[in-house]
């Protein structure tokens, strides 16, 4: 009897300790980060677009191999722009390389103009993601992107979405303060004739142990036949990171 008793007490003690190893890696493993950023003209997530007038943008990720990375985009005046929610799972995480897959599903918001009111319309998206990112050192990288855009309401556009982007943070400038560059090319082919090749560059400044930036952003249309053209648009922002 005895015996037995010291042996589920062991095994008691054994399995709690396993379970508070596993508790503390989960912790080491799961990340939880952000930004909250001000802007004079809205440019979305897929740069080619955007809201024309000042924009808050939130963004959070929650997770580690796994993750759910969702983004809120409202005006000034608090009318909702799109809301995203990504899913992404790395299928190889690696130092140097890793492979990611990520599915969405989103909100995206216009006026919907009626004879006599104008009513705020919600339309449902869904996406997939295919991406790569080579690591030449941990603030050093280059991305490979594929996403297929698709509509599930009645007047929705569907397409596709491929970016190759550089991203070098940690500039150092002098000993307070630092820059990061980001540089994007991409293609969008949507329906009803929405294509284009564009570049974005975006730079950006942040001071010593002060989680505040502030970046410029710009797209230039290189080849499209979206009308009326884009041309170029530009966007600057203060940016909080938690």
């Amino acid at each position: 009897m005895l015996r037995t008793f010291a042996i589920f007490i062991l095994i008691t003690i054994s399995s709690s300790l396993s379970a508070l190893e596993y508790q503390d890696t989960l912790k080491r493993k799961t990340n939880f980060s952000g930004t909250v950023s001000i802007n004079s003209n809205g440019i979305s997530s897929i740069p080619a677009f955007s809201l024309g007038e000042p924009a808050i943008i939130a963004t959070a990720s929650i997770g580690g191999r796994f993750s759910w990375d969702p983004i809120l985009a409202y005006g000034l005046d608090v009318r909702p722009w799109f809301i995203d929610n990504w899913l992404h799972y790395k299928i190889v995480d690696r130092t140097k390389f890793k492979l990611r897959t990520g599915v969405n599903f989103s909100m995206y918001f216009s006026d919907l103009k009626l004879p006599d009111d104008e009513i705020l319309q919600g339309e449902r998206y869904w996406a997939f993601e295919i991406a790569g990112f080579w690591y030449f050192s941990p603030s050093n990288n280059l991305s490979l992107m594929y996403w297929s855009d698709n509509g599930k309401d009645p007047g929705t556009i569907s397409g596709h979405f491929i970016s190759l982007a550089w991203d070098k943070t940690a500039l150092r400038i002098t000993d307070q303060l630092s820059a990061a560059v980001f540089i994007q090319l991409f293609y969008i082919g949507y329906d009803g004739n929405n294509d284009g090749f564009f570049v974005s560059p975006r730079l950006s400044a942040s001071l010593e142990n002060l989680p505040l930036s502030l970046y410029f952003q710009a797209t230039q249309a290189i080849e499209s036949n979206i009308e009326p053209y884009p041309g170029f648009k530009w966007n600057v922002g203060l940016m909080y990171s938690f």
